[in-house]
């Protein structure tokens, strides 16, 4: 795995479910050598998900690494788990504040060993504060940092559930990425490893930039479906055809405002929004019942008039766009034998492996084979 920005760095993974285990993942595929730790037996709970017989969910995030099988209520397991943190230059742990110290492998306590090491402990709170030890998940932590208020129903204001997981990824694998690899920088230049903080919920505060500058002006919040992207205008919604598909219309600029109003046949009257943008938002919404989907579609094609089909995910895996570009060209092996289109990763291409990797069994690697860190 030469060549690739990570080959040679050894990642050690206590994380489960989610958050730490797809940061690990594109580790792997940026060419880390990367360890998971899991429960003898069980393993990564992630593995109870089943699909065809297969944990496919768990597969997708943990492509090419490896698994050993420790009981840290063990004296020898984790014994072994310690000598496995002293190897590593990255370790990622997801338990709750204190628990990694209690065993012996916090970060105080491995550095006087390891002082290279670079530990992200990712919590939902983050390791101190009064909520420091709640239970809670990715619905909680949206909830308390008000992203969730923004996400409401139109007509009735009702805060909405999302597939995303918003503060899971957000706040949670997306900051630990980052905050590694500056780690990995500093150290080149110090030699010193560093203990890394992350708390999803606080860090869902850095993707509502839009909603928060009224608030961090003074001027208090604001009501949630009165934004300009969030229903306030008619130049940004999602409204449905004649037929019952959903557009989404994003024309926010001038011209493509213009365009598009052109193409659904809105007067220049009719299209001024300056004074009572929801009259012109019914307007819009009443155009577009007139036709089908697909003749919208048809209208729209090649018009910059920011306009899309809400697409299925079914269908979305088959866009031609998404095909030409090779959005899932990586594979995935299953234990079945089977292969699979593999999660897609942003990463650049030149960063990332290009070969089918499969994925760990619990415990496919012994945590004392001497040949542990090598693909």
């Amino acid at each position: 795995m030469g060549g690739l920005p990570l080959s040679g760095v050894r990642v050690l993974d206590f994380s489960s479910l989610l958050p730490g285990p797809m940061a690990t993942l594109l580790f792997a595929e940026a060419g880390a050598s990367v360890v998971k730790v899991e429960r003898p037996g069980v393993g990564d709970l992630g593995r109870a998900r089943m699909l065809h017989g297969e944990s496919i969910d768990f597969a997708l995030l943990h492509r090419g690494k490896k698994s050993v099988a420790l009981d840290l209520k063990k004296d020898a397991d984790l014994a072994a788990a310690r000598r496995l943190a002293l190897q590593a230059d990255v370790l990622v742990d997801q338990f709750r504040p204190g628990v990694m110290d209690r065993l012996g492998l916090g970060y105080e306590e491995l550095k006087k060993s390891n002082p290279g090491l670079i530990y992200c402990a990712i919590t939902g709170y983050g390791q101190n504060g009064p909520l420091a030890q709640k239970a809670s998940h990715d619905l909680n932590y949206v909830a308390r940092s008000g992203i969730l208020s923004t996400l409401v129903d139109e007509h009735d204001n009702t805060p909405l559930l999302t597939q995303v997981q918003i503060a899971d990824i957000g706040g949670g694998t997306f900051p630990a990425i980052v905050n590694i690899l500056l780690a990995l920088l500093q150290r080149k230049e110090t030699g010193q490893g560093c203990y890394i903080d992350v708390a999803m919920s606080e860090n869902t505060f850095f993707w509502m930039r839009r909603t928060l500058t009224p608030v961090l002006a003074g001027d208090g919040a604001t009501p949630a479906n009165s934004l300009s992207h969030t229903g306030g205008t008619a130049r940004y919604g999602i409204h449905l055809a004649k037929d019952g598909v959903a557009l989404s219309i994003a024309p926010l600029e001038k011209q493509f405002w213009e365009k598009f109003c052109d193409i659904i046949g809105l007067s220049k009257e009719e299209r001024d929004d300056s004074r009572d943008p929801l009259a012109v938002k019914q307007r819009v919404a009443a155009k577009l019942r007139e036709r089908t989907g697909a003749e919208w579609v048809k209208l729209f094609e090649g018009q910059d008039a920011c306009v899309e089909v809400v697409q299925g995910v079914d269908d979305a895996l088959k866009d031609p766009h998404y095909t030409a570009r090779g959005v899932f060209r990586r594979r995935l092996k299953l234990h079945s034998g089977r292969e699979i289109p593999a999660l897609p990763v942003c990463l650049a291409p030149q960063f990332s492996v290009e070969e089918p990797l499969g994925y760990c069994a619990i415990g496919d690697t012994a945590a004392n084979d001497p040949d542990i860190w090598k693909r």
